[in-house]
């Protein structure tokens, strides 16, 4: 059973880091594409960044030069690293992987709430 935690979310005042942990203990990471979504109140669910079993990586517009994703192969854990954020980045953010073999299983994280404010 694939299971995804979340957690170092909280408040942070605007132009300052966040760095989100996803400990995923059930993924054998070279099968899986890993990536961060977020859901701001009322609206849709977006993609944030994604890293493929290769390590290459891809960012939303709203992401790039400001968020860098990673993975800990032995530990066992993906994190977003944010940077110089913004109030717009308020969101509650997913941690979720997607099984590249048979059948392309999908697992999402519980969400932790991130709130950018002064």
């Amino acid at each position: 059973q694939v299971q995804l935690v979340e957690s170092g979310g909280g408040l942070v005042k605007p132009g300052g880091p966040l760095r989100l942990p996803c400990a995923a203990p059930g993924i054998v990471f070279r099968d899986y594409t890993m990536r961060w979504y977020r859901q701001a109140p009322g609206k849709e669910r977006e993609v944030v960044a994604g890293i493929s079993p290769d390590s290459s990586t891809n960012f939303a517009d709203s992401a790039k030069s400001r968020f860098t994703i990673s993975k800990d192969n032995i530990k066992n854990t993906e994190s977003l690293q944010m940077n110089s954020l913004k109030v717009e980045d308020t969101a509650v953010y997913y941690c979720y992987a997607r099984y590249l073999g048979y059948g392309a299983l999908a697992y999402w994280g519980q969400g932790t709430q991130d709130t950018v404010s002064s």
